[in-house]
C-alpha cells in the first residue's frame, strides 16, 4: 500500500535535496518530494526503514547523515526532539560537516527555539543557512501533501526552499528571523491544548446528560463552536477511538517546549500547564501512544 496519497505537483526545477528522519512524518514527507521529480536521498537511524522508502520511491539512502548530505543542495529533517536534531546536524557524521558551502539545512522537527537560533549560528560558521520550519497537520497532513509550515529564518533562502517544500505543503511561511518558526508551533500546541481539552468536557457532559452527541456535533459544527479537531475528531471521541493521528506523548513534549520558553519570555500559560498534566494522567493510563483527543478518557474514568 502506498504511504502516500496522490497531489497534484506544481512544476519546479528538480533539486538534490536529502531527507533525514524517516518516521510518521519524514517517510510521506520524502516520499512527495520524490513524486515531485526531486533527486532524494534519504536517512535514517534505522536503515531498514531507509531500504523501505527507496523500493517504494526509488531515489538513494546513505549510511550516515554526512554522507546523505554531501550532494545536496537542500538537506530536509523531520526527527523526535533537539538532542535528536543535534546528533544529525553536528559532529563528524553530521549533515554540517557534508553539506558544500552555501548549502540549505531545513529543519522540520518541532524543536525548542533556543536550539533553532544555536544551529542557525552554527550552521552560519560553516558557510551554510539553516531554517526552522516545524510543520502542522499532523500523520494525515504529511500523507496527503498538505502540511502547514512555519518558517524562521533568512528571506532569501526560504525563497529557494519555498517551491521545493511546498511537495509536501499547503502552506509554507516564513514568520520572522531564527527561532520564529519554532515560536510559531509552540502558538499552535497552546491553542490545541486548550481546545481539545474543552471539546472533551463538552462531549463527556453530552454523554452524562443523555444525548445523542454525534447529532450534537453535526449540529453545532455548523456554528461558532466548530473547529478541525471537532470535525477530524469529535465523532471517534464518542466512539472511544483513539489509534491515530498525533501521540500524547509527542504532545506533552511540544507542551514542554511551550512552558520552558515561556519561563524566558514571561507568558502566562495557566491552561496549558494544567493540560500538560491532564495529559501526564493520560499517560500513567497507558496511553502515551493515543491519539491527542484521547483526554476524554480520564473525564470518563
Amino acid at each position: 500500500m502506498a504511504s502516500i496519497n496522490a497531489k497534484t505537483y506544481e512544476s519546479s526545477p528538480s533539486t538534490r535535496v536529502a531527507f533525514l528522519g524517516l518516521g510518521v512524518m519524514g517517510f510521506p514527507m520524502a516520499g512527495h518530494l520524490a513524486k515531485a521529480g526531486h533527486q532524494v536521498t534519504v536517512y535514517n537511524r534505522s536503515a531498514a526503514k531507509a531500504q523501505a522508502w527507496v523500493a517504494e520511491f526509488g531515489g538513494k539512502s546513505a549510511d550516515t547523515p554526512k554522507a546523505a548530505a554531501q550532494d545536496a543542495d537542500i538537506v530536509f529533517c523531520c526527527v523526535g526532539n533537539d538532542q535528536d536534531l543535534a546528533s544529525v546536524v553536528l559532529g563528524d557524521n553530521g549533515a554540517f560537516a557534508g553539506m558544500k558551502k552555501g548549502g540549505l539545512f531545513v529543519d522540520h522537527t518541532t524543536a525548542s527555539a533556543k536550539i533553532a537560533r544555536e544551529l542557525a549560528a552554527q550552521a552560519q560558521k560553516h558557510g551554510l543557512t539553516f531554517l526552522d520550519a516545524p510543520v502542522s497537520g499532523g500523520q494525515a497532513g504529511a500523507v496527503n501533501g498538505l502540511l502547514t509550515v512555519m518558517v524562521g529564518g533568512d528571506q532569501a533562502r526560504f525563497d529557494q526552499a519555498k517551491p521545493v517544500a511546498m511537495a509536501f505543503s499547503r502552506a509554507f511561511t516564513r514568520i520572522g528571523e531564527s527561532g520564529a518558526g519554532q515560536l510559531a508551533k509552540m502558538v499552535n500546541q497552546i491553542c490545541i491544548a486548550g481546545l481539545v481539552q474543552g471539546l472533551s468536557e463538552g462531549i463527556a457532559f453530552g454523554q452524562k446528560a443523555g444525548i445523542d452527541m454525534k447529532l450534537v456535533l453535526e449540529v453545532i459544527g455548523k456554528g461558532a463552536a466548530q473547529s478541525w479537531q471537532m470535525d477530524n475528531r469529535g465523532t471517534t471521541m464518542v466512539d472511544d477511538k483513539f489509534d491515530f493521528g498525533f501521540a500524547v506523548d509527542w504532545m506533552r513534549k511540544d507542551l514542554g517546549l511551550c512552558l520552558e520558553e515561556s519561563k524566558t519570555n514571561g507568558a502566562k500559560l495557566p491552561v496549558t500547564a494544567l493540560v500538560d498534566q491532564f495529559y501526564a494522567d493520560v499517560q500513567s493510563m497507558g496511553g502515551g501512544r493515543w491519539d491527542t483527543s484521547s483526554l476524554i478518557k480520564r473525564l470518563n474514568k
